[in-house]
C-alpha cells in the first residue's frame, strides 16, 4: 500500500497542478484551540450556535466545535460565488438555507476564508434580519488584499497573501479539500489559460 504522503503528492500533480504548503496542519490545530478559548472567554456562560458555510468551512467548524468548552450546536448554509474558477465571480446566491431558526441565539458564523467579503456581506445581512442575540464571525483565513466589501471577522486564524489556496476544506474544482494543511495552488500553463478564459 502506498504511503499517504505519496498519495497526496500524486493528487497534487494532476495536469501540472502543484500545491506548496503554506500553513501546516499542526499550526492550524494550535491556532483553532486558541480561537476556541477566545470565543468562550467572550461568551463564558452562553450556549453557542455555530453556522458553517458549506462546503469549505466544514473542517474548520468540526475542529472548532470540538475545541470550545460548554454547550455548542451547529447548522449549515451554502452559497455559491466561485464555480470552477480561481477568482470569485462577485455574485452570491443562496443554495442551501439553515435547518432551524437563529433568533435569540449567540451565533458564530464560521467561514473557511474571507476574500473579497462579498459572501460574508451577503450572509451578515441575511442573518441580521433573523434577529440573533449575538452575531460574530470566525474565519480560518483572511486575505485582506482582496477585500471589496466593508466587512471584517471577529476571530481570524491566519492572514495570508493574495494567493489561491486549497486544502483543509478549500478546493479547486472540488479537489484538494481533504489535504490536512493549507497550500498555495499553482496551475500549469494550459490550465492558466483555461481559467483566465472563464
Amino acid at each position: 500500500m502506498p504511503k499517504p504522503g505519496k498519495i497526496r503528492q500524486r493528487a497534487a500533480n494532476r495536469q501540472g497542478e502543484r500545491v506548496k504548503i503554506l500553513i501546516s496542519g499542526w499550526r492550524i490545530q494550535r491556532r483553532i484551540q486558541a480561537l476556541a478559548k477566545q470565543i468562550r472567554r467572550d461568551f463564558p456562560d452562553e450556549p453557542l450556535h455555530l453556522v458553517s458555510v458549506l462546503k469549505g468551512g466544514v473542517f474548520f467548524l468540526t475542529d472548532l466545535a470540538r475545541s470550545i468548552a460548554g454547550e455548542v450546536s451547529f447548522d449549515f448554509i451554502a452559497v455559491s460565488s466561485y464555480g470552477k474558477a480561481t477568482r470569485s465571480s462577485g455574485q452570491v446566491r443562496l443554495t442551501r438555507d439553515l435547518d432551524s431558526s437563529i433568533e435569540g441565539k449567540a451565533v458564530i458564523l464560521v467561514e473557511d476564508i474571507l476574500d473579497t467579503g462579498m459572501t460574508l456581506q451577503y450572509l451578515l445581512r441575511l442573518f441580521q434580519h433573523r434577529k440573533p442575540k449575538h452575531l460574530r464571525v470566525a474565519v480560518l483565513l483572511d486575505k485582506p488584499e482582496r477585500r471589496i466589501a466593508p466587512v471584517h471577522a471577529d476571530y481570524v486564524g491566519f492572514s495570508i497573501p493574495n494567493e489561491f489556496v486549497v486544502g483543509y476544506g478549500l478546493d479547486y474544482a472540488e479537489r484538494y479539500r481533504n489535504l490536512p494543511y493549507v497550500g498555495v495552488l499553482s496551475l500549469g500553463g494550459n490550465l492558466k489559460k483555461e481559467v483566465a478564459g472563464e
